[in-house]
């Protein structure tokens, strides 16, 4: 199998493997407890927490586990409307965000929340201008992700926090697939990471507050992390993120080099007739949108069944329903539909990706060839 879906999932790094194991075997204790076991697992989730917020590197503000980036962005969204300040009952968002996002704006909508949600231009990136007029008093937080799951293009967060924060509002920021692979701008208010994005374990993720920015509680009962946030944690998952947010951090360089080859190395192996989907510019290399026409990118993955690519994010892969990223940029159904997704990293080599390009494309033209 050649892996290709580093934006579902990345492999587990060894060395978080390695430092997660004492705290499956034996050092299993329940980090709330007052027991000596108890408190060196909360010291070892307290080393973890201070090396995700220095892999976040925003400082001002610090991190509370949660069960990933998920519920950390459906806290964020849902416990910033709980007490909003009078007036101010309006979310921003775009398009192209994440359905943990997206689907919250809806679900808030049905609780009175307004939302307004921006298109973006076919290079992907939102249209600051757009945005500028769209924010006034009445709105309470601004939702845009730092590096888009489906297409890779990279917002301008500065700019974004900047005009936010010029009308009053807060600003969130899912940097889920951006964390350990660009800088995460300054400017955010809240910023929604994950484990399993940066070779972590997978059922871990956080919510970085600023100082003085708390969203009120999703869940309810002990309160155990900073009082908004209840469960007890589980020191593995808590120390095997820290130890990938430290790798990310350590790595970051040469990663990005190893992944901008890989792009090259599979723009010149699949050949001219692919079309990349989104900006090439401001975009992260290691992930590759792009599109054949007339390709049935489904039934190219039915006959590629070693090579694991996508067809868009996997967590709406089923749905039958063409991308909404895709179909936001201006694709038609058809082109959507015509679109695969390449995924690939730090433990990605070319040889392999260069194999699964070349047979990826040599399956797209028997395609072409059976149907003309």
């Amino acid at each position: 199998m050649i892996y290709l879906d580093y934006q579902a999932t990345t492999p587990v790094a060894p060395e978080v493997a390695d430092a997660m194991r004492p705290w499956i075997e034996d050092r299993f204790a329940n980090p709330h407890s007052p027991s000596r076991w108890g408190r060196e697992a909360d010291a070892a989730i307290e080393v973890a927490r201070g090396q995700i917020e220095r892999a976040i590197g925003l400082g001002g503000g610090s991190v509370a586990f949660t069960s990933g980036a998920t519920e950390a962005l459906n806290w964020a969204l849902k416990g910033s409307t709980e007490k909003p300040a009078p007036g101010r009952n309006r979310i921003v968002t775009i398009a192209t965000e994440h359905a943990a996002v997206l689907d919250t704006c809806e679900w808030l909508e049905g609780r009175g929340v307004a939302v307004t949600r921006l298109g973006v231009q076919p290079s992907g990136i939102v249209d600051l201008e757009l945005l500028r007029g769209s924010l006034d008093g009445s709105v309470l937080l601004v939702a845009v992700m730092l590096v888009n799951n489906e297409i890779g293009v990279v917002q301008p967060i500065a700019d974004i926090a900047k005009e936010a924060h010029a009308v009053g509002a807060l600003m969130l920021c899912d940097a889920v697939q951006g964390l350990g692979r660009i800088d995460i701008p300054q400017g955010p208010d809240l910023v929604a990471v994950s484990a399993h994005k940066i070779h972590g374990p997978k059922g871990v993720g956080a919510l970085w507050m600023r100082d003085g920015v708390a969203p009120e509680p999703l869940l309810h009962g002990g309160g155990q992390e900073r009082g908004l946030r209840s469960g007890t944690l589980s020191p593995a998952l808590c120390v095997g993120f820290g130890a990938a947010a430290k790798l990310a951090s350590e790595r970051r360089d040469a990663d990005a080099a190893h992944v901008s080859q890989l792009w090259d190395a599979a723009l010149d192996a699949l050949g001219p007739d692919w079309m990349v989907n989104g900006s090439t510019d401001r975009r992260y290399r290691g992930n590759l949108n792009l599109r054949r026409e007339g390709l049935d990118a489904a039934r190219l993955m039915g006959d590629l069944r070693d090579i694991a690519f996508s067809l868009g994010s996997a967590c709406a892969s089923g749905s039958g329903r063409p991308s909404h990223v895709l179909r936001a940029l201006g694709l038609s159904d058809r082109q959507a539909r015509s679109s695969i997704r390449l995924g690939f990293g730090r433990y990605t080599s070319e040889s392999d990706l260069v194999d699964a390009c070349r047979r990826i494309d040599a399956a797209a033209r028997a395609q072409h060839n059976l149907a003309a």
